[in-house]
């Protein structure tokens, strides 16, 4: 099966159906019973099946509710639930912190020979998009989760997850009303990227010679992070190679990590220099009135004229 290493492209999934059977699993912090409760009733609102983790309701015996249980069950978890070739999705259920521990516990070849299917989540889950995008070759989907505030506070939040799940990709656009370039330009390129945060915790995850964003629109986000870490996460990744022959770059929400004009002026300042085009503003991320990017497929970064948005083109 090709990879994302030796594929110019992934196929793009097909959307779920009513009947289908989704697994529900937590490879990060821990999930109330309440969120769990109200994560299958909205599933199952929509017609399809959920199938919950062993271990979804786990707290790390040490950890706490920082971790949803030990290392190797999380793992576990995630592994029976993407070879389970009778389920259609993942869902994952929450972020916080815990993803990036599980990945040296998984085996690529056995996650590579099951039947392709949709992991969802954003966040921490930000490090499985990246190995599913490197190891697996598998689109994902970047969306708000089934147990947190951001999701089932916000109806327009669910509206857009379930937009996201039912219909296909290809035509899709991710606008916003403040979306606004930075340095102009067009581009196209595979969607990558994910939380800032992430992406430079799991720098150690990859071979010293992989070029992470080459060929890339890379989309960037963070949550609760002061300005002056999202200026270190920024010029880790610069010093580190990252960007090397990214296409492009789209910066999502900011919630609670400082002024916004603050934020958008390191990202200028660090990031422009780079010189592909630069777009400020899109809605994806933390927060109300988000919406869902498949990872892994080709997009347009349209950092120009009357419409700046990111065009879904498979």
């Amino acid at each position: 099966m090709q990879t994302a290493e030796t594929a110019e492209t992934a196929a793009p999934l097909e959307p779920l159906r009513p009947g289908d059977r989704v697994g529900l699993v937590s490879p990060s912090s821990a999930v109330p019973k309440r969120r769990l409760r109200e994560a299958v009733a909205l599933l199952e609102s929509w017609g399809l099946v959920p199938v919950v983790g062993e271990h979804a309701l786990d707290k790390h015996p040490r950890a706490g509710s920082y971790l949803a249980g030990e290392d190797r069950d999380r793992a576990e978890d995630l592994r029976r639930a993407w070879t389970d070739d009778s389920l259609a999705a993942v869902f994952c259920m929450r972020g916080g912190y815990g993803a990036a521990r599980v990945l040296d516990l998984l085996d690529p070849e056995e996650l590579r020979a099951a039947r392709p299917k949709l992991l969802i989540g954003s966040s921490d889950i930000t490090a499985l998009h990246e190995y599913w995008e490197h190891e697996i070759g598998t689109p994902t989907l970047f969306a708000p989760m089934l147990a947190t505030g951001d999701l089932m506070d916000d109806p327009g939040n669910v509206a857009a997850l379930k937009r996201a799940l039912f219909t296909p990709t290809r035509g899709r656009v991710l606008t916003a009303p403040g979306a606004d370039p930075i340095v102009p330009g067009t581009a196209e390129g595979r969607l990558a990227g994910g939380n800032l945060s992430l992406l430079v915790m799991t720098a150690g995850a990859h071979p010293a010679d992989r070029v992470r964003a080459d060929g890339r629109i890379v989309l960037l986000e963070d949550v609760t992070e002061d300005p002056y870490r999202i200026d270190g996460f920024l010029l880790t990744l610069l010093r580190s190679g990252y960007f090397e022959g990214a296409r492009g770059i789209a910066l999502g929400t900011w919630v609670k990590c400082g002024p916004l004009p603050e934020i958008r002026a390191i990202a200028e300042e660090m990031l422009a220099p780079l010189g592909i085009p630069l777009l400020w503003g899109l809605p994806f991320g933390h927060g109300f009135g988000v919406d869902c990017v498949p990872l892994g497929l080709r997009g347009r970064l349209v950092a120009e004229g009357a419409n700046p948005r990111i065009d879904v083109v498979e």
